[in-house]
């Protein structure tokens, strides 16, 4: 069951793309948790045609987990992280055609807007115009299926992984003897996870298949070489895991970019992509090991390196430029704890290393500043480094350290508690708690911070679109849309009136900011969620 404004968000999304009678079926999961049909018969009080309808709508596109309980029999439960992600379909395709071309966009487009289909499905959709060029997007269809940027629809992910986790954890935890240790505890659920993703990793190995005899010509059969084509049977869907991978790596690109320069961001985009076919999700800790010539055959031809950093020799070469960046974004220099919390790479036995929990507890870290900067200014900000930095700190500590009056940081730190952006930890003297013999300590539970911000910026996401939708339903907007459907307006504006092609530029311009506002708003929210997810607690 979602929280309100996840479950807000979740609502306006599905009444966006499906319709009110989805919504009905969608909202009542939201609110009330995994339910039997029967009862979402009861709670939507819609006819058993229409939810089943709706259920098949839902369950097409992924939004529907599938589970069975031995208390409830088969439970359905709705995937709000599917559903969000929705957010980022634009976004999928522009990474699809920048990397793979317009045929590969329209595959992806394709694929989204039916959430699952066959390759004979899709071939025969996006051909029915042209012929000609059938054999491309086989082509096409294949380059995505093994670069997993589809991946096959199994009965596996349609299933609610939360029952396996718990079920793979007391089996884990039942061959445990005696008290089971902490350290012991994180072991068998590691090994659960480890087994689930073992199972999913199986289970979506069938997308591809070796090429029948009679495909195989009498050159290709002195080969020993294997060849494989997609599976005509499977289901193939977006793998959205793999194109989360390029927004963060164009996430980490941009940081180093804004930390050093262009050819310091030309670098590590040469690091990540020398380890990009070995990425897969957002839970790695760190990337795979890459050599320095690897880095550098990565970098184009036409830069030159040598321009973004002071070297001692009239001509180094590309390899020692290289090795300079590296060391410079490692932070080699500082070999402190401080100076591992500030870099982006690490070395060891001549491999590279990028290391993504780093930087996204740094990224992390950079939202909650940016947004305590907003509400409450400079003078929070200095607290919320300080609290980060230092731990648990008294209201007269806070305003000695930080250099700030008594009176000044009273406010500030009332003000940012009552935001959730700083906790309190009571310390009582004496057995009955007494206020007046208790000390309050200040410090920050950044899962807490974390989980508020989240929630902010859902329902500035969700407001977002109610705005979108609004202003797209004003009377007079509404009657220029309509007017602009027609065939001989579509052909010729001319025949909008000046008041029309005004109210129409406007339109345009104000959609074209909410556009950008939203795409900066889902950038922090990928931060905050999707970036290295699930190690906020170890802060």
């Amino acid at each position: 069951m979602a929280d309100a404004e996840t479950a807000r968000l979740c609502t306006q999304v599905v009444h966006t793309h499906f319709g009110p009678l989805t919504t009905n079926v969608a909202t009542v999961l939201l609110h009330r948790g995994r339910l039997s049909f029967p009862q979402l018969l009861r709670y939507t009080r819609l006819k058993p045609r229409t939810v089943r309808a709706a259920v098949l709508v839902l369950v097409q596109h992924n939004l529907l987990w599938h589970a069975q309980t031995d208390e409830e029999g088969d439970v359905l439960e709705f995937n709000t992280t599917e559903c969000l992600k929705r957010l980022r379909f634009g976004r999928y395709v522009w990474v699809v055609e920048n990397m793979f071309g317009n045929v590969a966009a329209e595959i992806v487009q394709l694929v989204l807007d039916h959430g699952k289909l066959r390759p004979p499905d899709i071939i025969s959709r996006l051909s029915i115009y042209d012929l000609k060029n059938t054999s491309m997007y086989s082509q096409t269809l294949y380059k995505l299926v093994s670069e997993s940027y589809l991946k096959p629809s199994t009965l596996l992910s349609h299933q609610s992984p939360r029952d396996k986790r718990i079920k793979y954890e007391a089996e884990e935890k039942a061959k445990l003897t005696g008290f089971p240790t902490a350290r012991q505890l994180r072991e068998a659920k590691a090994a659960a996870e480890a087994r689930l993703k073992r199972e999913e990793e199986e289970a979506e190995r069938v997308g591809l298949k070796p090429k029948s005899r009679d495909q195989l010509n009498h050159r290709s059969s002195k080969k020993k070489v294997a060849e494989e084509v997609v599976d005509d049977d499977v289901y193939f869907r977006v793998n959205l895991d793999k194109f989360d991978v390029h927004i963060r790596n164009k996430l980490i690109e941009k940081a180093v970019e804004e930390r050093f320069n262009r050819y310091a961001a030309l670098v590590m985009k040469a690091t990540l992509m020398a380890t990009g076919s070995k990425q897969r999700s957002l839970s790695d800790t760190r990337s795979d090991p890459c050599s320095t010539n690897a880095i550098a055959m990565h970098i184009p031809d036409d830069e030159d390196l040598s321009a973004g950093i002071a070297s001692n020799s009239k001509r180094p070469s590309n390899a020692a430029l290289v090795k300079e960046y590296l060391g410079l974004m490692a932070n080699a220099d500082n070999p402190t704890p401080a100076g591992r919390a500030a870099s982006f790479l690490s070395h060891s036995d001549n491999k590279v290393y990028v290391e993504f929990d780093i930087i996204g507890r740094r990224l992390r870290r950079r939202v909650l500043e940016s947004v305590t900067r907003e509400r409450h200014g400079e003078d929070a900000v200095r607290i919320v480094r300080l609290l980060l930095d230092v731990g648990k700190m008294d209201e007269k500590q806070v305003a000695k350290v930080a250099m700030m009056a008594n009176k000044d940081v009273r406010p500030l730190l009332s003000a940012m508690s009552s935001d959730c952006l700083i906790s309190t930890q009571e310390i009582a003297k004496s057995a009955d708690h007494n206020p007046t013999r208790t000390f309050y300590l200040w410090h920050i539970d950044l899962d807490r911070a974390y989980s508020t911000l989240l929630s902010s910026l859902y329902k500035t996401l969700c407001n977002i679109s109610a705005r979108r939708q609004a202003e797209q339903e004003e009377p007079e907007i509404k009657a220029v849309l309509a007017k602009c459907e027609r065939t001989d307006v579509a052909q010729d504006e001319s025949l909008l009136t000046r008041r029309e092609r005004e109210l129409l530029s406007e339109w345009k311009r104000r959609r074209e900011k909410l556009g950008v506002l939203e795409m900066r708003v889902e950038e922090a929210v990928f931060i905050l969620r999707d970036f290295a997810p699930g190690r906020n607690s170890d802060e």
